[in-house]
């Protein structure tokens, strides 16, 4: 065999890729993460462990990676030109998989179960979140829009992360954009600019 028809073995297309993440995040829905195994999404996908095992150490990486991929564009650079505008445009982009509650909330219960999951997830997900925020807030400091140093921008995560749960449990609706939109023009971007 040639080093040329290994190596193409080895890697996944684009589209066999966002394939598999899809029987991944499907198969989740059914069975939750718990029950979901690497053999049930080879089968799914009509793959092999082994491909499976060769570009994902394990289970946690494989559904951190599917959320990942499922996760819309827009948040891997977000500049409007304003950080009001950036924030919405961030409220607009992220609730592609909060509106899915079967999948979340499997993935929400797994997390505090699955320490390797939790690890896959700020890795992957999180924390490239978190450095798009400190991007933003420190453009906003550039432009002028915001004092270097304010308090909140320590807190902008846990105050745009922490509105979505608060608005099923306290209103028994999820935070869908135009909440969210109207929760940063009225908590967030206050607290940021008068701290």
């Amino acid at each position: 065999m040639t080093q040329a028809a290994a190596a193409g073995r080895g890697r996944l297309t684009a589209e066999r890729e966002g394939e598999l993440y899809r029987h991944v995040i499907e198969l989740v829905r059914e069975v939750g993460y718990d029950s979901l195994t690497m053999d049930a999404v080879a089968a799914r996908a009509h793959s092999s462990k082994a491909t499976l095992y060769r570009q994902w150490k394990g289970k946690p990486q494989l559904v951190a990676s599917a959320m990942r991929h499922t996760r819309p564009r827009l948040l891997d650079d977000v500049d409007t030109g304003s950080l009001r505008g950036d924030l919405h445009a961030l409220a607009e982009a992220n609730m592609a998989l909060e509106d899915d509650t079967v999948f979340m909330n499997a993935i929400g219960h797994a997390v505090h179960l699955n320490p390797d999951l939790g690890v896959a997830l700020r890795e992957m997900l999180i924390e490239p979140v978190l450095a798009l925020l400190r991007t933003m807030l420190a453009r906003a400091v550039e432009r002028g829009e915001l004092r270097e140093g304010a308090a909140a921008g320590e807190f902008l995560g846990h105050m745009l992360v922490g509105a979505l749960p608060a608005r099923k449990v306290l209103d028994d609706q999820f935070a869908d954009p135009d909440f969210m939109k109207r929760y940063i023009d009225a908590v967030v971007l206050p607290a940021l600019l008068n701290s």
